[in-house]
């Protein structure tokens, strides 16, 4: 088969986060199974204009803030004529409106919708304009019958409750690369360790996690914490980190390559996200496979990743005392910490990249058999 996909950035871009792991994970295995795979997406400084990766051509152009504007043009201008079998809408935030120039076969991927969490992110003129595009989409998305992979039953369910049929909808989940991601109890920090991972963004809340941890910190001075990641909520996370007088326990890495952090991944006690809403929870995965479990936010997408009290701990959404509580609580229990653990890393290795492409193939060779029988 011959793939178009669409998303706005790539697995290189310092910018990506689980979307782009995601796509590049699966995508570039389909590739390795001998269909070719286009991905169209914005560039950034640096950044070749076109080349090949793990089998894949990644063409770019554009810069992310527009880039959706880029994208009819592009389509209609040079990839129309390209002989594509199907084209995959991967929808993040502000949606590309496919069905409106694409009359190739379409399927879409959906990670989760922003919904209200959009307003935690941005301002207000620009959050109301990311809701009523997200409305748009999902409207012209709905009309358009096109079918949609979903990356856990919470998103399924949010997409059912806007009125998308349960057969037009896929579950395909987040996996994890047991290759690069593998617990090594020997790394784990000797002192209490902490970690935070993922874009930092203002709805991902990692401000929660710190005001939560002067009361940590009051009965474990010894504690630390690591913030592994890259985005524009790190200078008002490293400012609110000064004034709660926590600077010194708080590493923030920046932007890290992905042997590193599987490094901080196996030497923390275990791992915490507040995020307000989520697809599914990548870096939940990521840390189980190291055996390492995780605390956090009971949200949609969250609550499928984390097994509570069996792989990590759910704990009320914005109850900052209550995650102080579960963290000095796991902290100060080192057997229920190992028995986390090891649920954890069981988990984890349920969940398989290959076995997700396959089912990703599968379904999109299917759709084009279907569209063409139909047209």
């Amino acid at each position: 088969m011959r793939i178009l996909v669409l998303n706005w950035q790539d697995i290189t871009n310092p910018l990506s986060g689980g979307a782009e792991v995601h796509l590049h994970s699966i995508f570039s295995r389909i590739a390795r199974l001998g269909h070719e795979v286009t991905l169209f997406c914005s560039s950034y400084p640096g950044a070749p204009s076109e080349e090949v990766r793990d089998g894949m051509r990644i063409v770019r152009q554009g810069g992310r803030a527009l880039f959706n504007l880029h994208v009819p043009l592009a389509y209609l201008q040079r990839f129309r004529a390209e002989p594509f079998d199907v084209v995959v809408d991967d929808v993040n935030k502000i949606p590309f409106l496919t069905p409106l120039y694409v009359r190739r076969p379409l399927f879409g991927i959906i990670h989760h919708l922003f919904g209200r969490s959009i307003f935690l992110e941005a301002n207000p003129a620009v959050a109301s304009y990311v809701s009523c595009m997200e409305h748009l989409g999902v409207w012209l998305y709905r009309r358009n019958a096109m079918p949609f992979f979903v990356v856990s039953p919470s998103t399924g369910r949010e997409l059912q409750e806007r009125g998308f049929p349960p057969e037009r909808l896929h579950l395909v989940h987040n996996c994890v690369d047991h290759d690069v991601h593998r617990p090594a109890p020997d790394r784990r920090s000797p002192t209490p360790l902490i970690g935070v991972f993922g874009r930092l963004k203002k709805y991902k809340c990692v401000d929660q996690i710190l005001r939560a941890l002067p009361r940590v910190r009051e009965r474990i001075r010894e504690v630390r914490m690591v913030v592994v990641g890259e985005g524009d909520d790190r200078p008002r996370l490293e400012n609110l980190a000064r004034e709660l007088g926590v600077q010194d326990v708080v590493t923030f890495t920046g932007f890290v390559p992905e042997q590193m952090k599987v490094d901080f991944l196996q030497r923390m006690w275990f791992g915490v996200t507040m995020s307000s809403k989520e697809g599914w929870g990548l870096t939940v995965l990521e840390a189980n496979a190291c055996g390492t479990p995780v605390i956090a936010a009971d949200v949609p997408g969250l609550r499928d990743a984390v097994k509570d009290g069996v792989t990590g701990i759910l704990t009320p959404f914005g109850d900052t005392p209550a995650l102080a509580d579960a963290i000095l609580d796991l902290l100060q229990d080192t057997e229920r910490r190992e028995r986390l653990s090891r649920e954890a890393l069981s988990w984890a290795r349920e969940f398989n990249w290959d076995t997700a492409a396959q089912k990703t193939i599968e379904a999109l060779q299917a759709h084009v058999k279907t569209a063409r029988a139909t047209s």
